[in-house]
């Protein structure tokens, strides 16, 4: 990446690779969840959270039979915890209308779909040096530098890396040879590839420097910057459609999430196109105390997830906010088992 100021910069060409398949992970295709897996699943949930599950779940289903759109932004962590699979069956049902999360959720999708396992072993790595550096990341890049010249948003990109095989054959024609993995071998676990094919969008809603694609030679700012503010503005584009209600939820994501979710239904009302009457949940394990979220000298009122999600988004447009506490592998199982009992 160019650069032509006054300071230094780090020298990427100097950065060694290795191939992701000699890399060591903690999550394989054995520990995916299936949907045929979810009826034996046990699940351990208070019962307060149940019923809170219980009205999204309901709300989801309504939703989509009178045509208002239903949003999943989620973080890593529901991928890497094997749950991608649950997502993907709601994606072919419709019962979910724009996935969305930030860069680390596409990169996990992504290895998952390239060779069958994600989660790098970190502390083993990062005093190695390696914590990052598989070269197979170069192939992101790339994918999002060629949809930057075609004008395509950060998820399309790679979703149409993964199920393209002419626009893949463009992106690898991009790098240099290495003995690497080509070829996605477990595309039926990747929910970008899903999305894709189904024609739902996956946005992706990245930072500069904050993901392991960002410490390579390929990385190019421009192209991850354009493409992800396509992808904002495809997830804004869903949001305005929240004006005769619809269905909101937030997996994980303790920042990202919160924040371009509050961005983006200002601009729905400040053009008119105001949320009406909203369902709108947050999934996360911490507590969660409503009188905090006024008071900025409580921790809550700092947890933006609590604040944006469950409070001031659903009070601010006569809808109702929920919060979902437990382990998003009991949570989530349990929300979708639900969602297919009603549809």
């Amino acid at each position: 990446m160019d650069y032509r100021g006054k300071y230094k910069v780090f020298d990427l060409s100097k950065i060694r690779t290795y191939p992701l398949s000699t890399r060591t992970n903690r999550v394989t295709l054995k520990d995916i969840i299936l949907p045929a897996d979810v009826e034996n699943l046990p699940v351990k949930v208070s019962g307060e959270t149940r019923s809170d599950i219980e009205v999204v779940s309901q709300a989801i289903v309504s939703a989509r039979k009178e045509g208002s759109p239903v949003i999943v932004f989620t973080g890593a962590h529901l991928i890497k915890n094997g749950l991608g699979p649950l997502l993907i069956d709601l994606v072919s049902r419709r019962a979910v209308t724009l996935v969305a999360g930030n860069a680390a959720t596409a990169i996990h999708d992504f290895e998952l779909a390239l060779i069958g396992q994600t989660s790098e072993n970190v502390p083993d790595a990062l005093g190695k040096g390696q914590f990052g550096m598989a070269y197979e990341f170069a192939y992101i890049n790339a994918a999002i530098s060629l949809g930057n010249k075609q004008k395509l948003g950060f998820g399309e990109a790679l979703g149409k890396m993964i199920c393209d095989k002419n626009f893949r054959s463009e992106v690898f024609s991009l790098l240099p040879g290495e003995n690497s993995a080509n070829d996605f071998l477990h595309s039926e676990v990747s929910v970008l590839a899903a999305c894709y094919g189904s024609n739902v969008a996956f946005t992706v809603h990245a930072g500069i420097g904050t993901d392991v694609t960002d410490h390579h030679p390929s990385f190019d700012g421009e192209a991850k910057g354009g493409c992800s503010g396509r992808d904002f503005l495809i997830f804004a584009n869903e949001v305005a459609k929240f004006t005769d209600g619809g269905v909101f939820l937030n997996v994980g994501s303790a920042v990202t999430g919160p924040e371009v979710f509050l961005k983006a239904v200002s601009m729905a009302a400040n053009v008119g196109d105001v949320p009406r009457n909203i369902i709108t949940a947050d999934f996360d394990l911490r507590d969660y105390n409503a009188e905090q979220m006024t008071d900025e000298t409580s921790q809550g009122y700092y947890f933006r997830d609590q604040k944006s999600i469950v409070t001031r988004i659903p009070m601010a447009f006569a809808g109702r906010g929920l919060y979902i506490q437990g382990d998003q592998k009991q949570t989530i199982p349990l929300l979708y088992k639900r969602i297919l009992e009603q549809l």
